[in-house]
């Protein structure tokens, strides 16, 4: 299955650099660029990409209202195109719902993992850096308001064994590591994970990571 991308970026250059990247794995395809915030928003309700590529500091719309008003409104996901310096950039894309954030410097091979993660529906939160931002993120801001009919109503509906994956899922965990740890397989934990998605409303893992977190469910609670 090809994953299908809208790069945004306000710089040509750059932009041209990604697309040709990206393009360059034989899963992924560009199906459009932006080189505005509201070029991207434009792109993501044109294109319907799997994912966008989304510099921060955009012309017109800055990447963080940008990013919230596509995971807003399409099916669309957001890969933050980020320097960890900036922890406010990474705080105000989580709140604006992003799936995930790159480095600009990053080699191409973990620019198209980095794709393929976020398009498969999960979180980019393996990195320990990325994990202490959501941590911090969790315990210092409040996450996006979640659907009248989701995480409102707490945890109280979770199983014992979906409570221990959440747990695992805040810390980092990938669904091989939390089948390993909780001795069963990668596909029951993938499982899992997708029923917590649902019962919680929850657009993917780094919301289950911030509604763990506010929850003070973590493995070493």
């Amino acid at each position: 299955m090809t994953a299908r991308v809208v790069v945004a970026d306000d710089q040509a250059l750059v932009r041209v650099g990604l697309c040709g990247i990206v393009e360059a794995a034989d899963d992924l395809t560009v199906v459009g660029q932006a080189g505005t915030g509201l070029e991207a928003v434009d792109a993501a309700h044109r294109l319907a990409p799997d994912v966008v590529l989304m510099d921060v500091r955009m012309p017109d719309l800055d990447g963080i209202e940008a990013t919230r008003r596509i995971t807003a409104s399409t099916s669309s996901r957001v890969l933050i195109l980020t320097t960890f310096d900036l922890d406010e950039y990474i705080y105000g894309a989580l709140r604006a719902g992003a799936s995930g954030f790159l480095l600009k410097d990053a080699p191409p091979l973990d620019l198209h993992a980095a794709i393929r993660i976020v398009a498969g529906g999960e979180a980019l939160l393996a990195p320990t850096v990325t994990r202490r931002l959501i941590a911090t993120f969790a315990t210092q801001h409040r996450p996006p308001a979640p659907p009248a009919a989701g995480p409102s109503s707490g945890l109280t509906g979770l199983t014992d064994r979906e409570r221990q994956v959440l747990s695992l899922v805040a810390d980092g965990l990938t669904n091989a590591e939390i089948g390993a740890r909780l001795h069963i397989t990668a596909g029951t934990a993938k499982t899992h994970v997708a029923r917590l998605l649902h019962k919680l409303a929850a657009r993917d893992r780094v919301q289950l990571v911030i509604l763990a977190h506010r929850a003070g469910l973590t493995s070493g609670s």
